[in-house]
């Protein structure tokens, strides 16, 4: 699984005209699902999303954590994270799951961070979305399950 993510004050995600999803401080995350990702994979992600420390401490160091700060996550589906660009001028999207599979992970991202006591709000799975967001910092990170240590 690939992720970017994006420490915000707000985001929301607009689906024909409607806000679908909505959060104040958090992490956006874009959410892409590789052929050959499974459980494992979400779950480290969910992992590295709720203690990254990303968030400013009193003397202004990234020292604290999503739970630290009590933020939310709005999490997007965004399969072209796979897209491959090294050869021609199209992307090349060979990597992403199938959609069925992708849609089951990216499901199985959103329920293990709920479970955890994470508040989430999500896009609509293949939907043509709209995202808005106020990225604070600007903070962006990138996030490959697959670059992950072995346990």
């Amino acid at each position: 699984m690939k992720a970017i993510f994006q420490r915000v004050t707000s985001a929301s995600v607009e689906v024909d005209g409607t806000v679908v999803g909505k959060i104040g401080t958090g992490l956006l995350v874009f959410l892409g699902v590789a052929k050959g990702d499974g459980e494992a994979d979400g779950r480290y992600l969910v992992e590295k999303l709720r203690t990254f420390r990303i968030f400013s401490d009193e003397q202004g160091k990234m020292n604290r954590s999503l739970v630290d700060v009590g933020g939310s996550i709005l999490l997007v589906s965004q399969f072209t994270l796979l897209g491959r660009t090294t050869n021609g001028r199209r992307p090349s999207f060979d990597e992403a799951a199938p959609p069925d599979e992708a849609k089951r992970l990216y499901e199985q991202v959103a329920a293990d961070l709920r479970a955890l006591g994470m508040p989430v709000e999500t896009g609509v799975f293949a939907a043509h979305m709209k995202v808005e967001l106020v990225n604070d910092g600007p903070v962006t990170f990138t996030l490959d399950s697959r670059g992950r240590p072995s346990p």
